[in-house]
């Protein structure tokens, strides 16, 4: 395989789960008050997910998700599982840092930065439509990307942290 290909093949797997990477990101953008587990605690007295996944930031999310998919020409309803598969898998992510007593915005390496690309990965189904190879060119590429983003958000004021 040449080099070329690599390239190509990376394309359309970032350009696939390019609705993911946004809904995840816009979910944190959009914030809001009312957080998804409305404050309460586990069995084990920790809270469920942490006051940072919030109904707002999550809808919007797969809304803001699902129109970037559109717009590169992904058909609506892939979309909206690829969006749809990041925030689930970002929940679950938050879910795990929870009952690990991390805090909302401490790092978790490799949790962080494969949580919502798995989740959306199952959900889409993705490998019915794209070449595995391209799969794993996103998974070898998503923590360059998530370090990337996470600290241009905290350049620009959206995160407190750079991580």
């Amino acid at each position: 395989m040449s080099v070329q290909d690599v390239f190509e093949l990376g394309i359309r797997g970032v350009l696939f789960f390019l609705p993911a990477y946004i809904a995840n990101s816009s979910a944190l953008i959009f914030k809001g008050r009312i957080p998804m587990d409305f404050g309460r605690t586990f069995i084990d007295g920790k809270p469920i997910l942490g006051s940072g996944k919030t109904f707002r930031g999550f809808f919007m999310g797969i809304i803001v998700g699902t129109l970037t998919g559109v717009l590169i020409r992904i058909p609506p309803s892939l979309s909206f599982l690829i969006s749809l598969g990041a925030l689930v898998g970002d929940l679950i992510g938050a879910f795990v840092k929870r009952r690990l007593s991390m805090r909302p915005g401490d790092p978790a390496p490799v949790l962080d930065q494969f949580d919502f690309i798995l989740g959306a990965t199952i959900l889409s189904k993705s490998w019915m439509h794209l070449d595995p190879r391209s799969i794993i060119i996103v998974m070898a590429l998503t923590p360059l990307i998530h370090l990337v983003s996470n600290y241009v958000a905290f350049l620009v004021g959206i995160k407190k942290v750079p991580w």
